[in-house]
């Protein structure tokens, strides 16, 4: 007997999570910081800040709070 399985995968791209990334890109950017600086000073590979800043992977508060303390940004700052 022969199985099918179907994986739904959902997207993390809401509009209010494509506004927030968007913010989290450009706020590195301000800094003049690479992605590979930036996870460099994360201890995270660079392709963990290139799937952050795509949508392909979510952020949670405390990394949050280290992108802001980096970028030199109030949390507030990526959220409309």
């Amino acid at each position: 007997m022969i199985h099918t399985v179907t994986i739904m995968i959902k997207s993390v791209q809401t509009k209010e999570y494509a506004y927030f990334v968007e913010k989290l890109r450009k706020a590195r950017e301000e800094a003049g910081l690479s992605q590979v600086q930036v996870a460099k000073k994360l201890k995270r590979p660079q392709s963990h800040i290139s799937n952050i800043e795509t949508g392909q992977q979510r952020v949670d508060v405390i990394e949050l709070q280290r992108f802001a303390k980096m970028y030199g940004k109030e949390i507030n700052y990526f959220f409309k």
